[in-house]
């Protein structure tokens, strides 16, 4: 998973960069998630890995893309399909998005509490994180019956568990060393 991550890179930050300087990056990503999805098709998949040569398979994916695709987007699919990497659509999607987030100083926030929260303790955490955080926040909020009482909040790499059983397990911890 990582290799494809890496191989991704490079193209999804290429088509981010020409995206932000065309002013188009939600135009952009919405090609990108479209050419994502028929790359993942099972019949479209099936035909790029087996062994039909570059100008088919790229012919066959902007026959299905269709109209879905600008110029541009399907001078990256040539791209793609000449370098043999149309398979890593999902993750140059995945990593477009995230440039986008990190652009725009928005992050996506998954907050896990025992009972669901109410508009006016979304507001006031989703204020509180966007303070914290320095940037816009996108709350994703579930309820999990395994926190017993409080809030686990997943932030990217931060994790802020204000949990009942996150304060147990830690103190479980301290007296077994």
């Amino acid at each position: 998973m990582s290799e494809l991550t890496t191989i991704a890179r490079p193209y999804a930050k290429a088509a981010f960069e020409y995206a932000v300087e065309a002013k188009s990056v939600d135009a952009w990503l919405e090609m990108l998630v479209f050419a994502s999805e028929v790359s993942q098709n099972e019949t479209v998949a099936g035909y790029i890995a087996g062994g039909m040569g570059v100008e088919q398979i790229t012919d066959l994916f902007l026959k299905v893309c269709g109209e879905q695709l600008n110029d541009k987007g399907q001078n990256f699919i040539k791209i793609l399909a000449e370098n043999g990497r149309l398979l890593v659509l999902p993750q140059i999607v995945t990593q477009f998005a995230e440039l986008k987030a990190e652009y725009e100083k928005e992050i996506s926030v998954d907050v896990a509490s025992a009972v669901e929260l109410s508009a006016e303790q979304v507001t006031s955490l989703s204020a509180a994180l966007e303070k914290r955080l320095a940037r816009k926040v996108k709350l994703n909020c579930t309820v999990d019956a395994n926190v017993v009482s409080g809030l686990v909040i997943k932030a990217g790499d931060t994790v802020i568990d204000g949990s009942v059983r996150g304060k147990l397990d830690r103190l479980a911890n301290s007296m077994q060393s």
